[in-house]
């Protein structure tokens, strides 16, 4: 049997143990300035912190708590009357402009339907396709796989060879095991093999080489807009990469790497320089010998990456995982056999996938077209479904006003009652707004949700505000009718 939704709600509630402490900061100032103008009077010592139709889930904790001792949510608490829902949303779920919006709504546990709008109509999903390359991920690879980055030697002692596992979450200094980019350091693997090459007696000068070769076919997937490429929101795929395909992780707009083994080799014959090895200039392709590793570095764990890739929607990342995931379901590690490791993994966990078209797995391809009740179903999976690897995904899911791509959404007066409360992976393209994710009611019952607009207006404020209103609803909503 799968695991009820008290490991949804546990996951809810650690999120918040991680940032309660600048709010309980807050909370503790202001009271303390409260009391100072008032002349501390004694009523102000028993007067209650929240009303008292507040949830207990939605107040602000009065002292901290062991994530231990964290109850599960109540089986028994009623599931939201489906009329009630519909009413809700069918005054919220609005496109600004032009377009649709379809929609669906699910309790989480029993898979009831409270709310369906064109559930099962293909749309254009935008980067909650990465939704589905995570569950796939996560199932194929297993929640604590981690990639490897070798140097070996070849068959030309002079040669080393920097050889991509991919990890493309690979950082320019030494190795952060803290860290999930930058978990491994090119410093920390260019001191390993400088250490290796002395004591083998081998001096320079060293030529450095490159083997991608773990990704098979073209680089660039042609589904892709060229703008996009151009503007920066990915670039070409190897199986290796800085940064997660950037110059820098602190600049994630404008121009990336176009051939990102390359830049990283380069990166590694300066550090391999800087370790004290003379250095021959010029990297090309190659292949060294498997059994002659001379140094070694692992990535972030496959459940870290995944949580990155859904908290910051990252393309690059999210294409680096479908091949990844490709090559552990048997296809060929490229484009196609990303889409079919995907469709295959999703099809083990009883998505139906007959209806889908994928044409990328990080969602900037127009012609991805997924439904936003297959969207419901894979976040059902990972809030309720039995494969427990797939619970590894909920906090990479963005917090509603506090972390991710939803850190700045959530902040007026229409859609303030969710922030903290909506879990949910966006999606944004041209004329593309999604929204897919999870969240406790007032009666605390969970819910899993997927909204989808297609055929927007570009730019239009109030597609994003009508979609974060309407998880903001289902927050508050007791809708027992």
């Amino acid at each position: 049997m799968g695991v009820k939704n008290g490991d949804a709600r546990k996951r809810v509630t650690t999120a918040w143990g991680r940032l309660r402490w600048p709010l309980l900061l807050a909370a503790v100032l202001l009271c303390l300035g409260a009391l100072v103008v008032a002349g501390m009077l004694p009523e102000f010592m028993s007067a209650p912190k929240s009303s008292p139709s507040t949830p207990a889930w939605q107040q602000e904790p009065g002292s901290l708590s062991q994530v231990d001792g964290v109850l599960p949510l109540d089986a028994e608490a009623p599931v939201p009357v489906p009329a009630e829902v519909s009413k809700l949303l069918n005054g919220t779920l609005k496109p600004d402009g032009a377009g649709s919006i379809s929609g669906v709504v699910m309790d989480a546990s029993t898979g009831q339907v409270l709310f369906d709008r064109d559930a099962n109509a293909n749309r254009i999903p935008a980067s909650n396709m990465k939704l589905l390359t995570a569950v796939a991920a996560l199932k194929a690879l297993g929640p604590d796989s981690r990639f490897t980055t070798r140097v070996l030697a070849s068959d030309d002692p002079s040669t080393v060879v920097l050889t991509g596992g991919g990890d493309v979450l690979l950082g320019g200094a030494k190795s952060d095991p803290a860290a999930v980019m930058g978990r491994a350091g090119l410093a920390s693997l260019a001191s390993d093999t400088a250490a290796s090459l002395t004591k083998a007696g081998i001096k320079g000068p060293i030529t450095v080489r490159v083997d991608d070769s773990l990704f098979a076919g073209g680089p660039l997937n042609p589904a892709w807009s060229l703008d996009d490429v151009a503007a920066g929101e990915t670039a070409p795929l190897f199986s290796l990469a800085l940064n997660s395909g950037r110059y820098s992780p602190e600049v994630t707009t404008g121009p990336r790497p176009q051939d990102s083994a390359v830049t990283t080799a380069q990166a590694f014959a300066e550090q391999l320089a800087a370790a004290g090895v003379q250095v021959s200039p010029g990297v090309e392709r190659g292949k060294g010998v498997p059994a002659k590793v001379l140094a070694a570095a692992e990535s972030a764990t496959v459940s870290e990456q995944v949580d990155l890739m859904l908290e910051t929607s990252d393309n690059f990342l999210a294409e680096a995982l479908g091949r990844m995931t490709a090559g552990a379901s048997g296809k060929e590690t490229t484009y196609d056999g990303a889409t079919a490791a995907v469709r295959q993994r999703l099809g083990e966990l009883g998505i139906a996938t007959d209806s889908m078209q994928l044409a990328d797995v990080s969602g900037l391809a127009l012609e991805n077209q997924v439904s936003a009740r297959q969207f419901a179903e894979v976040v059902r999976a990972i809030t309720s479904g039995p494969d427990l690897a797939l619970r590894t995904a909920l906090d990479g899911f963005p917090v509603a006003g506090l972390t991710g791509t939803l850190g700045d959404r959530y902040v007026d007066a229409g859609t303030a009652e969710g922030a903290g409360l909506v879990r949910a992976k966006t999606g944004t393209l041209n004329t593309v707004i999604a929204l897919s994710g999870y969240v406790v009611d007032a009666d605390g019952r969970l819910l899993v949700f997927s909204f989808i607009g297609n055929g927007l207006d570009p730019g239009a404020a109030g597609n994003k505000v009508a979609m974060d209103r309407s998880a903001s609803v289902l927050a508050s909503c007791g809708c027992r009718g």
